[in-house]
């Protein structure tokens, strides 16, 4: 009998030795975590699962570990093995989630979270997130559920404010979006609102063709950070709608300077110096737009000079060809039918325009030249 005990007190020693040191690798792995010491701290977790192969903290640390290293595939495996083994485990339910929606599997975030909810059902982190997939899947109804819900918790949680933006302007609902996003300024100023919700706001009234109202938004942000892309982009834009191409040109200028082969802003900047009537400059910027690589809007921007100084023979070959390349851009048949009304050939003009109206298109600028020319014709006879 003695023997027996003398036994038992020694494996009971020795699980309080490897509990102990289960319990120090652990904390020295999280904190290592913390720190951003990956590799250290993965260490430290297959030191735990070489002692315990099932070992719940070690196996989410190991997912973490993965994650922060972006190998969000090893990270659910670790997961997925943790919550084998012990379901419901809060910590690799939050993690298996995250990599999911990482991994763009929206479906299988949304399935993880709503297992953590039961859990945790009041957790609006997690109702958000739900809430941002449901918007990535296009799932208006759902989306809107679950940020109105999060919103019923915390009437302003900023998250599902903006998510709410987001959502109404993904489906061009602009003046909603405008609604939701203004309310970030109810509790807060414009130096103090994340700069994105300025660009947000921006950009509704840029959809909206409010264009003076955007530019205050977009001027806002721009005192924040000088070099804001979308600041920059969207004060561009307004003052290309208020027909106001040299104040567009600093701006296009001033993202070029720091993106030089941005192919959407050199024709951008090409459009406007056209307008200006400044030809060389814009055949340079939609020359260098083509020389990156073709570029439909570069190439239309060189037949629309042929038009416009009256090489009206080449314009209509450039715009043949370009129709090859994009037969469904309305602009080309635009284009393209006002080079036959300035040769006074307006029934092929009306071919080209009923041309493009077969693809069953609705677009107004196609139908009101039509109906020009047709009045056009009546007052000629």
């Amino acid at each position: 009998m003695g023997d027996i005990r003398i036994l038992e007190n020694a494996q009971d020693e020795q699980f309080l030795t490897c509990s102990q040191e289960i319990t120090d690798l652990s904390k020295e792995g999280y904190q290592l975590l913390k720190e951003n010491r990956v590799n250290e701290a993965l260490e430290c977790f297959k030191q735990i699962l070489e002692l315990d192969t099932d070992n719940n903290y070690a196996l989410v640390g190991m997912g973490d570990s993965c994650r922060k290293r972006g190998a969000h595939r090893d990270a659910v495996r670790y997961y997925e093995q943790c919550l084998n083994h012990h379901p419901g485990n809060n910590y690799a339910l939050f993690g298996l989630a995250d990599c999911y929606k990482v991994l763009n599997q929206y479906p299988m975030a949304i399935k993880i979270w709503k297992e953590y909810l039961k859990h945790d059902s009041r957790n609006v982190t997690v109702l958000t997130r739900i809430a941002d997939a449901y918007r990535k899947l296009r799932d208006f109804k759902n989306s809107k559920e679950e940020y109105e819900r999060v919103l019923q918790m915390e009437d302003h949680n900023p998250y599902a404010i903006i998510g709410l933006g987001h959502l109404h302007y993904d489906f061009k609902e602009y003046r909603d979006a405008l609604y939701f996003w203004e309310k970030m300024l109810e509790t807060r100023n414009m130096a103090c609102v994340d700069i994105r919700v300025l660009t947000s706001i921006g950009n509704c009234h840029r959809k909206l063709k409010t264009f003076d109202d955007g530019i205050a938004y977009f001027d806002a942000a721009l005192q924040r950070e000088p070099n804001n892309f979308y600041a920059l982009f969207g004060l561009g834009d307004c003052f290309r709608g208020l027909n106001q191409p040299r104040r567009a040109l600093e701006y296009w200028n001033r993202i070029l300077q720091q993106d030089p082969r941005n192919k959407v802003i050199l024709t951008r900047a090409g459009d406007a110096y056209c307008t200006l009537r400044e030809f060389d400059n814009a055949k340079d910027y939609y020359n260098r737009a083509l020389n990156i690589e073709f570029d439909i809007y570069g190439a239309l921007g060189l037949a629309t000079i042929d038009k416009l100084q009256g090489h009206i023979e080449q314009a209509i070959n450039s715009l043949t060809k370009l129709l090859q390349h994009d037969p469904k851009n309305h602009r080309l048949y635009l284009e393209l039918a006002d080079c036959y009304i300035k040769i006074d050939d307006a029934h092929q003009a009306v071919e080209i325009l009923r041309a493009f109206q077969r693809f069953g298109i609705r677009n107004n600028a196609v139908t009101d030249l039509l109906e020009k020319i047709g009045e056009s014709r009546i007052a000629a006879l």
